[in-house]
């Protein structure tokens, strides 16, 4: 049997997230509006928002 470990371990440290924002596509009314909603949320801190809206942007019914 192991024994638990008895001091305080580093923390683990994540790789950053290295797959880019979509940008929105030109003239689409519908990505010009998720990505002023991603950038209201961003200076807010709602990073929840924040990748909602890449995950719309991405599958954004058009295609683009």
């Amino acid at each position: 049997m192991s024994e638990p470990t008895r001091y305080s371990t580093p923390p683990i440290e994540l790789p950053p997230d290295l797959e880019r924002e979509p940008d929105p596509a030109e003239g689409c009314a519908g990505c010009a509006e998720l990505a002023a909603v991603r950038g209201r949320a961003r200076v807010m801190g709602d990073w929840t928002t924040v990748s909602d809206c890449n995950v719309f942007m991405r599958r954004h019914p058009e295609g683009h």
